[in-house]
């Protein structure tokens, strides 16, 4: 009899899959590690191994769809503003494919690993402020650390704090309005 046992990356692979087929089927709300596991054909243990709750489950499930993490996927256009502009879409695109049910629900039940988050975009951001010094965009890539992650940090804000998606004008304003100006001056 051959082994069909799921092991490493497989496995994990059809848990996040299985974990995004049962939040799209049931919503965040009645999402269950059972539903997970049951969907996936595996006891919910071996979910819990790999992520101590939900809102770390659906974080995997997200960034495994979305093919990473956003670090991995830093955009190099060629320009300023629409690097950032293109990192502040991608999150305006995660917060539109998992809806808002999701964000604020994860939001809640997530805890300490939120500094995870932060951690990404700072790692983000520098990457996109280092390319625009390197072009001459700006002065120096060596700006304070509160403004460095300002865009991404109004973004969430704005993705918490509404309840409609968010439009390319704020956006834009986002970055035109407010970093630039900031990260340009000498």
């Amino acid at each position: 009899m051959e082994n069909t046992r799921r092991r490493g990356a497989a496995l994990e692979a059809d848990l996040l899959d299985a974990a995004w087929a049962e939040l799209r089927a049931v919503g965040y709300a009645r999402l269950t590690m059972e539903g997970v596991a049951a969907r996936a054909r595996t006891g919910k243990q071996v979910l819990y191994r790999r992520w101590a709750n939900r809102a770390e489950l659906v974080v995997a499930a997200l960034r495994h769809r979305q093919g990473g993490s956003m670090a991995d996927q830093v955009p190099d256009t060629g320009s300023l503003r629409e690097d950032v502009l293109s990192v502040l879409r991608q999150m305006a695109e995660r917060q539109r494919d998992i809806g808002q049910d999701v964000v604020h629900g994860v939001l809640a039940e997530i805890g300490e690993p939120r500094v995870e988050v932060f951690e990404i975009m700072r790692e983000v951001m520098t990457t996109v402020l280092e390319r625009a010094a390197a072009r001459g965009e700006i002065p120096t890539a060596d700006v304070p650390p509160r403004i460095m992650t300002l865009p991404t940090d109004l973004v969430r804000n704005e993705i918490v704090m509404r309840s409609e998606p968010l439009t390319e004008a704020t956006l834009t304003e986002i970055v035109d309005e407010i970093f630039l100006p900031l990260v340009s001056r000498g």
